[in-house]
């Protein structure tokens, strides 16, 4: 009973049964050898394969709560403060785009409004969906060919225009 309570996440018995042998094991280890055993040493006198020592390690570790205190004093910091948020966008990233976006802006404010809708467009930058020369052409009432023709002439001036040096570093 107390197996089955003991944990925050609950290991079934036979497991806890063989997370305690291996602690023997591996204590018994560290006397004769006098340094921490290896995996491959503990499953060899555990008569086991070393990917189920890795597995009984892995389940056996300490569970230790977010929200536990770190550091002394009242304004103990927790755990979790010190975890990245690795989907969070990072300040300098999100101004270096915030940047990024104006300056094509004013690149993209000497175009034509056409020429501007055209590229936004074919490359998705209203709506994260590229159109095909044909769904464009259809859009304006001319054909594809137009619409590359009026791409083309487009890109050759966002490639002549001098605000284009300063996107170098992106």
């Amino acid at each position: 009973a107390l197996a089955d309570q003991a944990r925050t996440i609950r290991i079934p018995v036979h497991m806890v049964e063989t997370i305690s042998k291996y602690t023997q094991v591996k204590r018994r280890l560290l006397q004769d050898l006098g340094r921490e055993p290896l995996a491959e040493e503990v499953a060899a006198e555990m008569n086991v394969d070393v990917e189920k020592i890795r597995h009984i390690i892995k389940i056996s570790q300490e569970i230790v709560s977010l929200e536990a205190p770190v550091g002394e004093g009242e304004e103990d910091s927790t755990l979790g403060e010190f975890i990245e948020d690795e989907k969070g966008v990072v300040p300098s990233q999100s101004a270096a785009q915030r940047l990024l976006r104006d300056q094509i802006g004013e690149i993209f404010n000497d175009l034509a409004p056409r020429e501007q809708k055209i590229l936004r467009m074919r490359f998705g930058l209203d709506d994260g969906v590229s159109h095909t020369l044909e769904e464009v052409g259809s859009e304006f009432g001319v054909t594809r060919e137009r619409i590359r023709q009026i791409e083309a002439k487009a890109l050759e001036k966002i490639r002549q225009h001098q605000a284009l040096k300063k996107l170098k570093g992106y």
